[in-house]
């Protein structure tokens, strides 16, 4: 017999899709509170201020680098 596609049965697993989200989901909130959250965080906040400057900072680590040179 055939099928429309939208009435043809469907091969997907629903239920180990879930279960496999569900799990890495669980995994994902118990590393987010675990001992080091707090600095996990505030890293992962440093991280995204420094990805839009790049360049920058890049360009500012050899002045100072080159500071530091011409001190020495």
């Amino acid at each position: 017999m055939s099928y429309p596609q939208t009435l043809a049965p469907s091969h997907i697993d629903f239920v180990r899709t879930d279960v496999d989200a569900l799990a890495s989901h669980m995994h994902q909130c118990a590393a987010a509170h675990g001992r080091w959250a707090a600095l996990g965080a505030y890293l992962q906040h440093a991280r995204a201020l420094a990805a839009g400057r790049i360049v920058t900072l890049a360009c500012l680590a050899v002045v100072v680098g080159i500071g530091f040179a011409v001190v020495a």
